[in-house]
């Protein structure tokens, strides 16, 4: 029996990435070809799966990569070969979206399909920019309103003078047409003095708000350079954007922050920093990979019964060390009566997420904290392993033989330089879009020296790094280290950049 096709038409949001559906994010997931649009955030195309295909439709302030007819012809055609189409539509596909209309098309073909809902730019710009729509002694009306209407039709729908009778009028798409509006809505018995706000790339770290009233919106908006994708909020609720501004009050917020760490470890640190308003460039400098051999490892796996201890650097030891423990047929049983030491709370939560409890964690995440929390142990006689990095200090071995120990390191992982080229991130700072570039290692600080050659950054650019080691990696490449924090972990990092941008607006 053929497969059935069906096109998912859904609603993608207004940018944010979190404010898409759990059932829209369920359908990408599922889809064999994803049909996307201009505003639609390219990070929900990681949500699909591996051999999905991307078909992009553009539809950009009039500059359509395909006109709709063609559109509508590729969802139908790609459903009749028996695909499942996500068909992502920036905001919600029915609010000026044009979404009933490849759903009628859909219908005529007899293609079935879905309508997932969407929150759209209409209501969440507003939200972000500190404007609600209705508001107990404002206004309990309001209006969404196409600024950019169907230029083939020979008289407008719009019935301006009821129009301007409403409390708050949303325009989707009208930055082109702007001051035509205004002056229909004065035309139509809106006051000229009535507050009117301008907000572009809503709901993004992008994201810009220009205020003014109808009388001169539209010269501020020339005068700006503002231009789509942008919505327009007519009312007097527009004066509360003062007191209810939140997003753009973020401490990061417009920060071009550059994740150079592997991308696989850098969810939390985009998430935290997200969460501060930052716009996150990741950049990884570095990939994670198995080591050229796992004979050391191997042999140290056979014998562990013969090991008092286990030291982990970092969270990526600990992952591969437990994978290797796997596929040599071990488990977690295998490490009964050894204890157990990291170098900070992250790598300790790798391991206790193994069901292993930790037995030392030092006060300072550095090598040299390791040793200095071994002082009051007893190690002589006493065997640890260290499993960590093809390339790292030998302060650990050496510090912890000096205690009397003896110490089997064996390589469980090695860094090399990412793909990413020079140019994905060049033209981002020549563009003044990169703020701070951070570093969480001595191999991100290294590979991104050679990725990017001797090009100088921007005078204006900070420079994070985490740790003192990293620092000093840092500083020995020619960077000057701007930003520093004493807690030397992602969260640590986080708070320093934060506090560093609060100082600079005292």
């Amino acid at each position: 029996m053929s497969k059935k096709g069906k096109v998912y038409i859904i609603g993608a949001g207004p940018g944010d990435p979190g404010l898409i559906t759990l059932r829209g994010i369920q359908c990408i997931a599922e889809a064999d070809v994803v049909v996307y649009d201009y505003l639609a955030n390219e990070e929900f195309l990681g949500r699909a799966g591996k051999d999905v295909r991307l078909i992009y439709v553009g539809k950009k302030g009039g500059d359509h990569t395909l006109p709709q007819g063609e559109i509508n012809q590729v969802l139908v055609d790609e459903a009749r070969k028996g695909n499942v189409v996500a068909r992502l539509k920036g905001g919600d596909p029915f609010i000026f979206g044009r979404g009933g209309e490849e759903a009628e098309v859909l219908r005529e073909a007899g293609i079935a399909f879905e309508v997932i809902p969407g929150v759209t730019s209409a209501i969440a710009v507003p939200a972000f920019a500190g404007i609600p729509l209705t508001h107990r002694g404002y206004t309990s009306t309001v209006a969404f309103v196409t600024g950019h209407e169907d230029p083939t039709k020979e008289k407008s729908d719009i019935d301006w003078a009821k129009l301007s009778g409403i409390g708050t009028l949303v325009f989707l798409m009208g930055v082109k047409n702007l001051a035509g509006i205004a002056r229909n809505l004065v035309a139509g018995g809106k006051s000229p003095e009535t507050p009117a706000a301008l907000i572009r790339w809503g709901t993004t770290p992008d994201q810009e708000t220009l205020t003014g009233t109808l009388a001169d919106i539209a010269e501020r908006a020339r005068e700006q350079g503002f231009s789509p994708p942008s919505i327009l909020v007519v009312g007097e609720v527009v004066s509360l954007r003062p007191r209810l501004g939140w997003f753009e009050s973020k401490p990061l917020f417009g920060r071009g922050i550059v994740v150079t760490r592997p991308e696989e470890q850098a969810g939390e640190f985009a998430r935290l920093l997200s969460a501060e308003g930052a716009r996150v460039i990741l950049f990884p400098t570095i990939r994670i990979v198995p080591p050229a051999s796992w004979e050391d490892l191997d042999r140290a796996l056979g014998n562990l019964e013969t090991y008092d201890w286990i030291i982990f650097t970092s969270a990526n030891g600990v992952k591969h060390f437990f994978r290797r423990l796997r596929e040599t047929g071990r488990d977690v049983r295998d490490l009964k009566g050894i204890r157990v030491c990291t170098i900070g709370p992250a790598t300790a939560a790798a391991v206790e997420g193994m069901g292993i409890r930790v037995d030392i964690v030092p006060g300072e995440y550095i090598s040299e904290g390791v040793v200095r929390a071994f002082r009051d142990v007893d190690l002589r006689g006493k065997r640890v392993l260290l499993p960590r990095a093809q390339e790292a200090r030998d302060v650990i071995p050496e510090g912890l033989s000096k205690l009397g120990a003896s110490v089997d390191v064996v390589t469980v992982y090695a860094t090399v330089r990412s793909e990413n080229r020079k140019e994905e991130l060049q033209s981002l700072l020549d563009a003044g879009k990169v703020d701070v570039v951070t570093f969480t290692s001595p191999s991100t600080v290294n590979n991104f020296r050679e990725i990017m050659g001797g090009a100088a950054l921007r005078e204006a650019v900070r420079i994070a790094c985490i740790g003192p080691v990293t620092a000093a990696a840092a500083k020995k490449q020619g960077f000057t280290v701007h930003i520093y924090q004493e807690e030397f972990t992602i969260p640590g990092m986080v708070e320093a950049l934060v506090t560093y941008f609060a100082d600079k607006k005292q």
